[in-house]
């Protein structure tokens, strides 16, 4: 199991992902989850990955690739008219990917399911953000739903509802994340460190600022460790419960 966030700002987009994958409590590996593409002043894209493993390489691989020979497919990502149609063009492959690995005589399709995260803008069209399910069909974030979680979502989504707003600034969102990914972490085993982070700023169509947050990473522990004190202070400043009543 994996966990990953993406989160629509007035300013642009910001990613998240964790890198721990597990078949089992003794076969615990790290795997990067994010994969950015950029054709800098034209387009900028960024996928999240959560699910099989087998199944999110190789739908990246093949995405990768395409755009290397991009008479084989075209339009590649790098050549859709839009985010929407990039989309379609992920949602189709991971559609392709699941079902060949499904007719090559395994019994289950659910083994092979992978559900993606993929946002990014392109030329003056604003910045746009989609689910993919294992199905191939997807939704778009917008007003109402204006952030994502894949993979192990129940432990970070309080913190998610609780504190984002879409006029926050980066530095608000990074800090809210680490904070989202922290809860998940100290309650699940299935997710772990290091965490990757990825900024794409609103209307500058070249990568944002690229993260890697290690387990030494000073500011991670700073936030975890605050973020703990804080929560024993808030539970103690509540009233008691008392017996008598």
């Amino acid at each position: 199991m994996t966990y990953c966030v993406g989160l629509r700002l007035d300013r642009g987009l910001v990613f998240m992902s964790d890198t721990r994958t597990n078949a089992g409590v003794d076969n615990i590996s790290t795997f990067r989850k994010m994969t950015s593409w950029e054709v800098p002043g034209e387009r900028v894209i960024t996928l999240l990955s959560a699910g099989n493993l087998a199944t999110t390489q190789a739908v990246v691989s093949l995405l990768d690739e395409r755009t290397k020979a991009p008479e084989e497919r075209d339009p590649t990502i790098l050549g859709a008219p839009s985010m929407f149609q990039v989309a379609r063009q992920v949602s189709e492959t991971l559609r392709d990917v699941i079902g060949r690995q499904a007719q090559a005589g395994q019994r289950a399709d659910s083994t092979f399911n992978a559900t993606l995260l993929v946002g990014g803008q392109i030329a003056d069209a604003p910045p746009r953000m989609f689910m993919i399910y294992p199905e191939g069909n997807f939704i778009e974030a917008g007003e109402d739903t204006p952030w994502f979680q894949i993979g192990e979502t129940k432990y970070g989504r309080p913190i998610l509802v609780r504190g984002f707003d879409r006029a926050m600034s980066f530095e608000d969102a990074v800090k809210l994340l680490m904070v989202s990914f922290d809860s998940t972490l100290k309650a699940n085993l299935s997710v772990g460190l290091p965490f990757d982070l990825q900024i794409i700023e609103r209307d500058a169509l070249v990568l944002g600022p690229r993260r890697r947050i290690a387990a030494d990473d000073p500011y991670y522990h700073e936030i975890s460790e605050r973020w703990g004190a804080a929560l024993r202070e808030a539970l103690d400043s509540l009233p008691d419960y008392s017996f008598e009543t």
